[in-house]
């Protein structure tokens, strides 16, 4: 066999990856989205992380920080008083053309109770949980997904005090759990942002629960990274496996995570932002019309994918 005609299936390879970004057309702006990642915000927003303090050692992440992963958002959200923040934050959706959000539920907060229970067509409730709780966290998931219509939980593995990495077995009854109850389990993967160990979210636990819990869909949240690669095979490997764009200014997405879409993974990737955490939604909306998504890409990207996980018709609310 010459070189050249040994070259020739890479070549097509290559021509055919470019193509997946020739093809690339722009936003649409007719599908109302859903939002896998938003809050509402507070006066007093450092409060939200208070739950993870004891894990913080260096003297900024102590008294300076905001935000725990404040050094790497150069525009990190400051919203001033506002008389009403729910209402504020709707005005905020209408604006991007945001249909629906997954808000974290709060019992501290009365607004958020208060827009989960005004406005259930525009917010869902998540539920951050503590697998360090055992039975009691167990049964609050019962609880709230029969009081306030719990659509999801989410684990922050890396931010539990003592850490639980993704696969320990102090998670165990609550994925269980979640695959009786139908609630997808929204995972960080990677480097955290705050100045907390990385260990417990290293991408290859993926692997163990995913494969173990064949029901329970699991969508990875926060990047990733450095292990997007080992995640892009994940998703190809199974199933119950999703990506959220979660924490990422649009222009920093994984270009892996972008081919992947645009390519074998139309139906798993999901958007989501980080207002009020670490973002703006001028940002995120600034950026998001050049990521470069097919136009079949686009409207699974934007609602349908979420629509799908969290449980509930992919049409737009009052179609």
């Amino acid at each position: 066999m010459t070189r050249s005609a040994h070259n020739r299936p890479r070549v097509k390879h290559q021509a055919d990856q470019a193509a997946c970004y020739t093809r690339a057309m722009p936003m649409p702006r007719d599908v109302p989205i859903i939002d896998t990642m938003l809050g509402i915000p507070r006066a007093e927003q450092t409060r939200v992380y208070d739950f993870m303090r004891p894990l913080f050692r260096d003297g900024a992440s102590k008294s300076e920080f905001e935000f725990p992963a404040q050094y790497m958002f150069k525009e990190y959200p400051k919203v001033g008083p506002q008389s009403d923040f729910v209402a504020y934050t709707l005005g905020l959706m209408d604006h991007y053309g945001i249909g629906t959000a997954l808000l974290g539920y709060d019992e501290t907060s009365p607004d958020v109770l208060r827009a989960l229970r005004e406005h259930p067509d525009r917010f869902v409730a998540e539920l951050h949980v503590d697998p360090n709780r055992g039975m009691d966290e167990v049964r609050r998931i019962v609880r709230l997904h029969r009081e306030v219509g719990l659509r999801a939980v989410s684990a922050f593995a890396a931010g539990t005090v003592p850490q639980a990495p993704i696969a320990d077995k102090r998670w165990y009854p609550i994925y269980a759990k979640c695959v009786e109850l139908g609630l997808p389990v929204f995972t960080c993967v990677g480097v955290p942002g705050p100045r907390v160990p990385m260990e417990p979210q290293r991408a290859m636990d993926l692997d163990e629960v995913a494969w173990f819990f064949p029901e329970l869909t699991l969508v990875v949240r926060h990047g990733a990274e450095p292990e997007v690669d080992v995640v892009v095979k994940f998703l190809l490997k199974y199933p119950n496996l999703y990506y959220s764009t979660t924490a990422f200014a649009p222009k920093h997405y994984p270009r892996a995570i972008i081919e992947y879409a645009n390519t074998r993974g139309a139906d798993k990737v999901m958007y989501g932002g980080y207002f009020p955490a670490g973002l703006t939604l001028d940002r995120i909306f600034e950026d998001l019309p050049a990521v470069g998504l097919r136009d079949e890409v686009w409207p699974k990207f934007l609602r349908h994918n979420a629509a799908k996980v969290l449980g509930f018709d992919a049409r737009p609310p009052g179609a």
